[in-house]
């Protein structure tokens, strides 16, 4: 008697918001950002205190917004891409819990770390760091996991950038809790700027393939023309060779020399990168231009590291125009689109708040990056400014999607 073959067991899950990855990491990301940024702005202005001899506060900050919040966007996006790119079904259900649970403890350890929590029965507040550092380490290992197994099942052996760069933001996050314990922060230093850099390096990558994309996408949908957009491998070539020259110089070989060559060289050939992907008809949509100011926003932060040797403004100003355009516009761009297109809606039609959304991110780096630089006799002014910007950007991201995200499709697909 011949076999029956019976088609597979659709995929299922506890709830809509562990169906796929971008689900949980989107909304959980999106809190965190609020949170922390908030209690940030509680050190920042003296009204709450981490201890500075256990960890430089600065760097307290810089981990949380890099492998906390960061992480999860990415965590979110792979997860969810993954699959389109591979044909895999990535983890859902409990062992996307699973992998979302080691973030989260992650999460909390820090935070009563740095607040010097202890909890009265042996569990000191060096504990907390502990529980943090493995639950960091379970989250992205479990995740560079499922993406490498992906990606070996079909033989897609060009994600495998994707994968290193997973494993040195492992790396970079050792590095930073092994300064802590060893009480030298320019390991943890270092390894809150590798990670940084990494992180740029990974949107810098991801955003050459999906930017572009999205573009053509949003533009030649319901339009009269086909918009296609100018790439080419050369330009791929020179971002990653300037881009690689350039943190390496900033990170470990501070020659301002050597700085502004790279800085400028990675600028250059994505302003070049830029012009290619140019279209006016993308003022006419927000997911699409927030996409491209956010790439442009990172040119002019590279800009400003080639000046800033030269003009005497501080590093961090850079750094912070970097983080804001890249990890700030860059991913709330990618969330905002992906989620709609990921649950079933139309990314022709987004909620309405989201050019208001956009318009507060880059409020928040025109006052923390721009007016500084002109107007140091108000800084304090323009950085309470920017982080109540950050936070009411990603309240409003919380109140337009967190409603879609946490529900079923429309159309009743797993997804």
């Amino acid at each position: 008697m011949q076999s029956l073959s019976l088609p597979n067991q659709p995929p299922t899950s506890p709830h809509p918001i562990l169906n796929l990855s971008f689900r949980i990491f989107f909304s959980a990301g999106a809190l965190f950002a609020i949170i922390i940024m908030a209690l940030w702005a509680l050190v920042f202005t003296g009204h709450t205190n981490i201890d500075a001899q256990t960890l430089n506060p600065l760097y307290w900050h810089g981990h949380e917004m890099v492998y906390g919040y960061a992480m999860a966007v990415v965590a979110g996006f792979l997860l969810t891409s993954v699959k389109t790119w591979t044909g895999v079904m990535m983890p859902h259900g409990y062992k996307l819990l699973g992998i979302f649970v080691c973030w989260l403890l992650a999460r909390l350890g820090w935070l009563a770390f740095g607040l010097g929590v202890s909890l009265g029965f042996g569990f000191e507040q060096a504990a907390w760091l502990y529980t943090a550092a493995i639950f960091d380490m379970l989250f992205i290992g479990s995740m560079a996991f499922f993406i490498f197994r992906a990606v070996l099942q079909v033989k897609q052996y060009k994600q495998m950038g994707i994968l290193a760069k997973l494993a040195l933001l492992t790396v970079g996050n050792g590095l930073c809790y092994w300064g802590i314990i060893s009480a030298n922060m320019n390991l943890t230093k270092i390894g809150m700027y590798l990670g940084f850099y990494l992180i740029i390096g990974l949107i810098l990558t991801i955003g050459r393939r999906v930017v572009p994309f999205f573009i053509e996408r949003g533009l030649s949908v319901g339009g009269t023309e086909k918009v296609t957009l100018r790439n080419n491998k050369a330009q791929d070539i020179a971002s990653l060779l300037f881009f690689l020259a350039f943190f390496i110089v900033d990170l470990f070989y501070p020659n301002k020399y050597l700085l502004t060559i790279t800085a400028l060289g990675v600028a250059a050939v994505n302003i070049v990168r830029l012009i290619g992907w140019y279209h006016h008809g993308i003022w006419q949509k927000p997911l699409l231009w927030s996409l491209y100011i956010a790439f442009l926003g990172m040119c002019l932060s590279f800009l400003l590291y080639a000046l800033q040797p030269w003009l005497g403004y501080n590093h961090s100003i850079a750094v912070h125009g970097l983080a804001i355009a890249g990890v700030g516009m860059m991913t709330l761009a990618m969330m905002a689109r992906v989620s709609l297109g990921h649950t079933g809606r139309s990314i022709h039609t987004p909620p309405k708040t989201v050019t208001v959304m956009f318009g507060l991110m880059v409020l928040t780096f025109i006052s923390r990056v721009l007016l500084p630089i002109v107007d140091m006799d108000n800084y304090l002014l323009w950085i309470m400014i920017a982080q109540g910007a950050w936070i009411a950007c990603f309240t409003l991201f919380c109140i337009s999607y967190l409603p879609m995200l946490a529900r079923p499709r429309p159309d009743g697909l797993f997804g």
